[in-house]
C-alpha cells in the first residue's frame, strides 16, 4: 500500500479523486461559491475505499472508520473540518457504530444510497410493502439531516413533506437498517448503514486497509 502523504502544506484538487461524487457534485459546489480542495484526508478516504475488502455473503458498499482515518492523516483537527465540509457538501455521511466504542464509520452519500436501495430491494422483495416512505427518507430526510441521529417528531416532519407519515412507515425503515432506535431516549433513532452488523463483529481495522 502506498504511503499517504500527512503534510498538511500538500493540496489536491478532487479532479484527481473521482470516488463518491461526480462534476455534478462539482458544479453544484461551484454555485455557492464552495472549494472542493481538500488536503490528504480525501486522498486517504479515497484509497481506503478503494482498498476495502470484498466480502463473502454480505453485500455491503466501502466503508472507512474514523478512527482508521484518524490514524492515517496526522491533523485530527484538519480531518475534522474536513469531514465536516464533506457532509455539507452531500459527499459523505457519518455513522455512530454500535460496537461499545467511540467510532463512526464513513460512506461516500452515493453509496450509501446505493446501500439503501438494495435493502429496500430486499424488504419489498420479501413482504410487498410499499416504497413511497424510502423515497420520501432519501429526498426529504437524507439530504436535509445531516446529524448522526434524528428524533421521531424531527423524522416524521420530514417524511410529511411526502405525504402522510404512519407508525408503520417508520417501522419500515427500521427493518430495513436505516434507522435504530436509541437505548438511552426511545424517541431519538441512530442513522445506520443496512448490513453492516454482521461485518463489523469480524471486521477488524486493519482489515480494512489491506
Amino acid at each position: 500500500m502506498a504511503e499517504t502523504s500527512c503534510s498538511a502544506s500538500k493540496k489536491r484538487s478532487l479532479d484527481d479523486v473521482t470516488i463518491g461524487f461526480d462534476a455534478g457534485d462539482r458544479k453544484k459546489a461551484d454555485q455557492r461559491g464552495t472549494s472542493l480542495t481538500f488536503s490528504d484526508t480525501l486522498i486517504a478516504l479515497t484509497m481506503m475505499h478503494a482498498q476495502f475488502p470484498r466480502i463473502e455473503k454480505v453485500v455491503l458498499q466501502p466503508f472507512i472508520l474514523q478512527s482508521q482515518l484518524y490514524s492515517s492523516v496526522k491533523d485530527r483537527t484538519q480531518v475534522d473540518r474536513d469531514l465536516e465540509s464533506l457532509k455539507k457538501e452531500k459527499i459523505l455521511r457519518l455513522f455512530k457504530l454500535n460496537t461499545g466504542q467511540d467510532d463512526h464509520a464513513i460512506m461516500f452519500f452515493k453509496d450509501y444510497v446505493t446501500q439503501m436501495e438494495l435493502a429496500v430491494k430486499n424488504l419489498v422483495d420479501r413482504n410487498q410493502h410499499e416504497i413511497e416512505v424510502f423515497e420520501w427518507f432519501k429526498i426529504h430526510v437524507l439530504r436535509s439531516k445531516l446529524d448522526l441521529s434524528i428524533s421521531h417528531q424531527e423524522l416524521c416532519t420530514l417524511l410529511s413533506a411526502g405525504g402522510e407519515i404512519k407508525d408503520e412507515d417508520v417501522t419500515l425503515l427500521i427493518n430495513a437498517g436505516l434507522l435504530t432506535r436509541q437505548m438511552i431516549d426511545p424517541n431519538m433513532y441512530w442513522f445506520a448503514i443496512p448490513n453492516i452488523g454482521s461485518v463489523l463483529k469480524g471486521l477488524s481495522q486493519d482489515l480494512l486497509i489491506h
